[in-house]
């Protein structure tokens, strides 16, 4: 591993962050990663992570962490609403790994997490800094220095926002976003298999849609828990973050329509959360100088192609390499990562835009049209190989 390529600073433990930071160290850069929380850890959702995502992480030699905690669908099935007819079924599993040379993993996102933080420990000891929230920075043509809100300072050769969806960084560089509700509210839950009917959930990833929602659900954690996400439309605004929690008798009465199944499985939810989902458009730009942006912290998208943290783990890869390949010259090493990346996630963030109307409404006429065009976008997303690129910055 070559050595002191330079010093990175990172904003954000999240996903993200911990997936760059490691990115970085195996490519031997030193690491600073400042997190706000005081203890790391995720939220208690799920997250699925298509071969696309699993190829970086394969290569980051993470391979049997992932597997001792994750579980493998079969495929993906899309499923009425009432009826329970399956519509739709796309093979995962092993076609996954035959076809694109990788698994279709689904994770409890603090298994993630934690499988990251430790494989960082174990290559860049010490470079995760809690308690240290970022409130600003400054930057010259020979560094940038970060601001924390305990008073400290930290200097290094660049600044990576992987700060989400409020990022700090995004607004110091560009001013306030503009987001804009959807008119769409999401409510999740994990539920414990042992509370369910034997078999109630199959070893798929399940996609009820319908009539103004959706039902998401999908086994975490090697099969023991069920993550489910369920998307209405409402005139409510609500609090964009994932830790806001909901009253069960909303979450049933929003879905009181809906097949038994459903209602199963929201009845056996010990807990909910709730919280209004918001559009935002396209970046035109993400650096300034020695400063640059990664995953929602440039390009947040709504969760309707389960590719929001795998755009953000093809973030890290790229943007590595670029600072790898670039020999110190880190302002064109941003550019080179911008430019290879902007329009594919821009991409995503419009197939995802554009699932609300497919997912909510299960009765259109061209249903079998649109479908058969959803399948090719993941053909066209889970064939992409990051890691193979010309990373080396343009003159």
């Amino acid at each position: 591993m070559t050595k002191n390529r330079g010093t990175i600073i990172v904003a954000g433990a999240g996903l993200g962050g911990l997936t760059l930071a490691l990115c970085l160290a195996r490519a031997g850069f030193s690491v600073t990663v400042l997190e706000q929380a005081n203890a790391l850890g995720e939220v208690g959702a799920g997250v699925q992570i298509s071969a696309n995502g699993a190829r970086v992480l394969y290569h980051l030699g993470l391979a049997e962490a992932l597997q001792a905690v994750a579980f493998k669908p079969e495929r993906g099935e899309m499923r009425h609403w009432q009826s329970g007819e399956t519509l739709s079924s796309r093979p995962l599993g092993q076609a996954s790994e035959a076809a694109f040379g990788f698994p279709y993993f689904h994770l409890h996102r603090a298994d993630f997490h934690a499988v990251l933080a430790d494989a960082l420990a174990a290559v860049a000891p010490g470079s995760v800094h809690l308690g240290a929230k970022v409130t600003g920075f400054s930057q010259s043509g020979a560094g940038v220095t970060v601001t924390t809100e305990a008073g400290e300072s930290v200097s290094g050769d660049v600044l990576v926002g992987c700060d989400g969806i409020h990022s700090a960084i995004r607004t110091q560089l560009f001013g306030p976003d503009a987001p804009r509700f959807t008119g769409c509210v999401a409510w999740r839950a994990i539920v414990p298999v042992g509370a369910l009917p034997p078999g109630h959930v199959r070893p798929v990833s399940s996609n009820w849609i319908g009539r103004g929602g959706h039902f998401v659900h999908y086994y975490v954690r090697r099969g023991e828990l069920v993550n489910c996400v369920g998307i209405i439309e409402q005139d409510e605004w609500q609090a964009e973050s994932w830790s806001s929690e909901g009253a069960m008798a909303g979450f049933l009465d929003d879905f009181k329509d809906w097949h038994e199944d459903v209602q199963i499985l929201m009845r056996q939810a010990e807990s909910c959360y709730r919280w209004g989902l918001f559009d935002r458009d396209p970046m035109p730009e993400w650096s300034q100088g020695r400063v640059t942006l990664l995953g929602d912290a440039c390009h947040p998208m709504l969760p309707f192609m389960a590719q929001g943290a795998v755009m953000a783990i093809e973030d890290a890869n790229t943007l590595a390499q670029c600072l790898a390949s670039a020999a110190a010259a880190y302002p064109s090493a941003l550019q080179r990562y911008e430019y290879l990346r902007r329009e594919r996630t821009a991409t995503v963030q419009q197939m995802s835009r554009d699932n609300i109307q497919f997912f909510h409404n299960a009765d259109i006429p061209n249903l079998a049209e649109r479908m058969s065009s959803h399948r090719e976008a993941h053909l066209w997303l889970y064939s992409f190989d990051v890691t193979n690129q010309d990373f080396a910055p343009r003159s």
